[in-house]
């Protein structure tokens, strides 16, 4: 799960970390009310989960009222790369002497946290560690000690923090790795992290993604996010427990397991073919929670061609058979699908589909096979 900024900066708060004040508001006259009461300069700020809001015209500076007015008039409901801006962050505008980067993420490489720091903040990280490596520290932590004072003030040392600030940095270094740890987040990013002329370092931005599996963990964070904007089909899935991701192709897939669904993504690729999602239905899914993801895989209007490719263990192949058998006769799709049906209970599960005798649906053996028949059908249905 993304968080908004200003809900990142809210869960900074939690951990000792700087911010500056500011107000969440969805409306313009709750934006001028925000900004009379934090007070004048401010920053009327799109909250969206996509970058480059400056270069769109998602963020202003406010002197006064007017300009509050005028600048969340016209930011509420701006398109920024497909995201409708629906919220603003009203913040205090901070006066910066400098500007550091700061993050903790996994190295799935050593398989342990990864703190990295700069102070060339305020551009893309990825730049830097291109153009200007030496600027970038990279600092393993182990995760049964964590992030030590000691180890914080070594990494803003060698990263070329002002001497005055080292001590502030290290701070934020190390509240910044407790969010990582305590939220269950796999990034917790500032960029950037802002020295004050009165040498103050302060978080100026948030990006932070949370682990969804840990949700369970952190009932106080479930409706965070940007629900809003979220995809429709995305959320319905998520309301049932379904892993599914929308993706930009024309070919539904299904499949039972992550890896297997994976592999079947990239099979179909290497056909010519372009997934149009990510739907792992699970191991040990019935007949009713197929049909459920089909509902989902043909909720999505550019699918021109479904494939089912299930290895049955735990997941039996006569339960894939019947959901599928549920779903045309409630759904009528009018879309051809193909499906490969191997493991338990294969044999019965392709029985129960001849029998079912259903419209436009193409049996497989193999995972090859399967996809590039999908690939042919869905250009010929383009």
């Amino acid at each position: 799960m993304d968080l908004l900024e200003y809900q990142g900066k809210q869960l900074f708060g939690r951990h000792g970390l700087a911010v500056s004040d500011g107000k969440a508001v969805t409306t313009v006259d709750d934006a001028v009310a925000a900004a009379n009461e934090i007070g004048y300069p401010v920053v009327v700020k799109a909250q969206v989960l996509i970058g480059g809001r400056g270069k769109a015209g998602g963020v202003k500076l406010a002197a006064n009222e007017a300009e509050a007015r005028e600048h969340a008039t016209n930011i509420l409901g701006l398109d920024i790369k497909g995201h409708i801006v629906r919220t603003l962050w009203i913040e205090y505008a901070s006066d910066i002497a400098t500007e550091y980067y700061a993050s903790v993420l996994l190295d799935r490489g050593a398989k342990k946290p990864l703190v990295m720091f700069s102070v060339e903040g305020g551009v893309e990280i990825e730049t830097v560690a291109e153009e200007t490596p030496e600027k970038l520290i990279k600092e393993n932590v182990d995760p049964l000690v964590g992030l030590t004072r000691e180890q914080a003030v070594d990494i803003a040392t060698r990263g070329g923090a002002d001497a005055d600030v080292i001590e502030g940095v290290a701070d934020a270094l190390v509240a910044l790795y407790e969010v990582w740890i305590e939220e269950d987040a796999s990034l917790a990013e500032i960029n950037p992290l802002i020295v004050t002329p009165d040498r103050q370092v302060k978080a100026l931005d948030a990006k932070v993604t949370l682990d969804d599996n840990a949700m369970f963990r952190h009932k106080e964070n479930a409706d965070l996010g940007d629900s809003a904007n979220a995809d429709p089909i995305e959320q319905k899935a998520k309301e049932q427990d379904v892993i599914y991701v929308k993706l930009d192709g024309d070919i539904g897939i299904m499949g039972n397991g992550a890896g297997l669904v994976m592999s079947t993504l990239d099979v179909v690729a290497q056909y010519g073919g372009t997934p149009a999602n990510f739907l792992d239905a699970g191991g040990g899914s019935d007949a009713a929670k197929v049909k459920q993801a089909i509902e989902l895989i043909l909720a999505n209007d550019q699918v021109k061609a479904v494939l089912l490719n299930i290895f049955g263990g735990i997941t039996r192949c006569d339960e894939v058979a019947n959901g599928l058998v549920a779903a045309f006769g409630d759904l009528n799709p009018t879309v051809p699908f193909v499906v490969r049906l191997d493991g338990t209970n294969d044999v019965e599960g392709r029985k129960i589909l001849e029998d079912a005798a259903l419209p436009n649906v193409h049996a497989a053996t193999t995972m090859d096979s399967a996809a590039e028949l999908v690939v042919k059908l869905a250009k010929e249905n383009s």
